[in-house]
């Protein structure tokens, strides 16, 4: 008999709630379909296209569901604990001969949708011992956290626009429409700046290319890529000029506001103008309106990250919103208030407390750059990579100068991935140790709740029960961290020891079960605990997010830190790249990103319902910019950087601004030994072919992924 289950879709930030109903039938699972919980208390039954590739996840054949090991360049199946001996002796033996910074970790952004692998991985990477760690966090939302840690003192306070009662929403880089929200949890998101419109407010969108999000939004404006923080810098200034700023309530908090006119003032919209592609006037007016709207927020979002100015632009939007008094009120940017708050127990986000050995790039959060994990293991010397462990993630295709970090995967001595696929990245693995898909574990948004636009909470039991020969994410590892320490001497080999017989028994639900009980809401009506959401299967809502200062913050004094010495500086580096340099590359046609609904990163390309063909790996130019190269639409051009070239199908269209070319990320999927059927069908070209791992935004060690100087022409 069908079977109906209450889950939530992990495939992006927006938690929508799901009914997958299933049927088991002579010990055989079957996915019968999913669809959008209407009763859910978060997404009220919205769901987008991607939530059915969940079943495409767990059907396809590709999928590796047993532990395998490479010999001589053939796979073959071996049991789970050979699979965590060979890892674990691999690992000591080199830690052994070349020091424990021999081995490196990098980790994929899909651990962030998975409750197990954030709250016990952990207890791996600690018992690794290395310093050579590395995950997606710098070739996307870096700047975010170091701007969050300096001001409000934890990587992880990131207030999030309160968007059901805002009045004027900017986007500046972002595409909602596509991503479902980033940095910014929230089902429906089309429907959501619809009412905002509808309530006499105003949808405003700041991009390169006419997105989708754009095109719903009051007004679009196109931005050279990577001028943003010209744009911000501008717009403090006007508000300043204008004599805009509400600081009053704030100041509170944050006695120095004022004292941020005197780092703008050489940047008023009529000087910037020709640098960003917006009229001086405009800015003015967008200033006035944003700071006149009875509430408001500005939101930048990857497009405002990953560019060389990327921190030193979320900076100032942020300080953009305090001077008009938009933080911490209703319809601005607001704490949210999750159930199962995990950020008192977690750390707060050590800034360059080290440097990376070989360009002494800075670290963050115990990370370094990704830009810098190529150099790290093709440089000789102490401290070279020689292993790496890769965690759900694919950086050959998500990382600039993809084919560089290729090349340097082939030249090391051991490689393991926690994966279930063989990809561009993990088909150097020696060991391949594949946890369970989604709908086969249990599920709480640790993360996500963390960044909701109102405060709920749901808890998602596994829609299929776990068998003997499966494992999750954490039961791997902390099965390794067992191991290797075992191998180490350390302790003996046993579920049983003092140190990890606690975890096993604990499990991450154990963990959030007693974040829930002490939590902000363990004495209120709910009486929250793991029993209660499983009485709730569609969740509970917890009400709109409340103003939250000073509790917020995380400083020693309670009071937000400006931090004026570390960002502002930033500004005489801008200053000389874009008005002291007489080679800059804003000369040449500028490289930016895209993403689709249907196109997870790489890693849904595998589903044939969700691609079908090449037909979104396209490279999008402005008519004006075609005609000047000779490129009709459908042509076949090469696009070449410093690092690397590709050949692609251009699409002359009017949704990029001139001087722009947009191509999509995740696509590449022609490598050989990789074991994607449907993707290798559809294989595209990666973007980070061309993106350069030396340009980095040089404040936080953030890859440089729009804005990168390109030239073009027919093979």
């Amino acid at each position: 008999m069908p079977e109906k289950h209450y889950s939530t879709c992990t495939l992006c930030e927006a938690m929508c709630g799901i009914e997958v109903t299933t049927e088991t039938e002579n010990g055989s699972n079957e996915i019968l379909s999913i669809v959008g919980d209407k009763n859910n208390s978060f997404s009220q039954g919205h769901v987008c296209p991607k939530a059915k590739a969940l079943k495409d996840l767990y059907d396809d054949e590709d999928r590796i569901r047993q532990p395998l090991r490479k010999v001589n360049g053939q796979w073959q199946k071996i049991s789970w604990d050979q699979a965590f001996e060979l890892v674990a002796a691999n690992i000591h033996k080199i830690q052994q001969q070349h020091g424990l910074d021999s081995v490196g970790i990098y980790l994929g952004n899909p651990n962030a949708h998975n409750y197990g692998a954030i709250l016990f991985g952990p207890h791996f990477y600690r018992a690794l011992k290395t310093f050579n760690r590395f995950s997606a966090t710098s070739v996307d939302q870096l700047p975010h956290h170091i701007v969050c840690r300096k001001l409000f003192g934890h990587q992880n306070q990131i207030p999030v626009t309160d968007i059901d009662n805002t009045q004027y929403f900017m986007i500046i880089g972002g595409n909602p429409l596509a991503s479902n929200g980033s940095i910014m949890t929230v089902p429906y998101i089309k429907k959501r700046l619809k009412a905002i419109q509808q309530k006499g407010g105003k949808v405003v969108v700041i991009d390169p290319k006419k997105t989708e999000t754009a095109d719903i939004s009051s007004e679009h404006h196109f931005i050279s890529p990577g001028t943003d923080a010209l744009l911000l810098l501008a717009m403090v200034n006007s508000l300043f000029s204008q004599k805009l700023t509400s600081i009053e309530r704030l100041q509170q908090f944050a006695s120095n506001l004022a004292q941020i006119e005197q780092y703008v003032r050489n940047y008023p919209p009529e000087r910037v103008a020709d640098k960003i592609g917006i009229e001086a006037h405009e800015i003015h007016r967008m200033v006035r309106e944003f700071a006149r709207a009875e509430s408001a927020s500005c939101y930048g979002r990857m497009g405002a990250s990953v560019q060389r100015f990327g921190t030193l632009t979320q900076y100032l939007i942020m300080l953009f919103n305090m001077l008009t008094d938009n933080l911490d009120r209703q319809g601005g940017m607001m704490f949210t208030q999750p159930a199962a708050d995990y950020l008192p127990h977690s750390g707060r986000g050590s800034i360059a407390k080290g440097k990376s050995r070989v360009r002494g790039l800075p670290s963050f959060a115990g990370e370094y750059p990704v830009s810098a994990l190529a150099e790290e293991i093709l440089t000789p010397g102490d401290g070279q990579i020689k292993a790496m462990i890769l965690g759900a993630g694919n950086p050959v295709l998500t990382t600039p100068n993809g084919q560089q970090l290729d090349n340097a995967f082939e030249k090391l001595d051991f490689v393991v991935a926690v994966d279930f696929y063989i990809t561009e990245s993990t088909r150097h693995a020696d060991v391949i140790i594949p946890p369970v898909t989604a709908l086969e574990r249990d599920h709480y948004d640790i993360v996500f709740h963390k960044f909701a636009v109102r405060n709920s909470v749901k808890f998602s039991p596994a829609v299929f029960p776990m068998g003997e020969d499966k494992r999750t994410d954490w039961q791997i590892y902390l099965s390794l961290a067992e191991h290797l320490e075992a191998a180490r001497g350390v302790l003996p080999m046993s579920k049983g020891n003092d140190k990890y017989q606690t975890l096993w028994q604990m499990t991450p639900t154990g963990v959030v079960d007693n974040l829930l009980k002490t939590g902000r809401y363990a004495n209120g009506e709910h009486n929250l605990s793991i029993q209660t959401l499983l009485d709730n299967p569609h969740g509970i809502d917890l009400g709109p997010l409340q103003p939250n200062l000073p509790e917020a913050l995380f400083t020693v004094d309670q009071k937000i830190d400006l931090c004026f010495d570390f960002f502002m500086p930033d500004i005489q580096r801008l200053e000389q790249f874009f008005y002291g340099s007489v080679d800059s590359p804003y000369h040449s046609l500028l490289l930016i990103g895209r993403r689709h609904l249907k196109s997870n990163n790489s890693w849904l390309h595998n589903s044939k319902r969700m691609v079908k063909d090449t037909s979104n790996c396209t490279a999008q130019i402005h008519p004006d910019d075609a005609e000047r190269h000779h490129i009709e639409n459908g042509d076949v051009i090469r696009l070449s950087s410093r690092v690397g070239e590709i050949v692609i199908d251009a699409e002359v269209t009017n949704k990029v601004m001139r001087g722009v070319v947009c191509v999509p990320h995740g696509w590449g999927h022609d490598k050989e030994g990789i074991q994607l059927q449907h993707a290798q069908s559809v294989a595209g070209v990666s973007c980070n072919d061309l993106t350069d791992e030396m340009v980095l935004d040089e404040l936080s060690g953030n890859a440089v992924l729009n804005g990168v100087a390109v030239s073009i022409s027919k093979p």
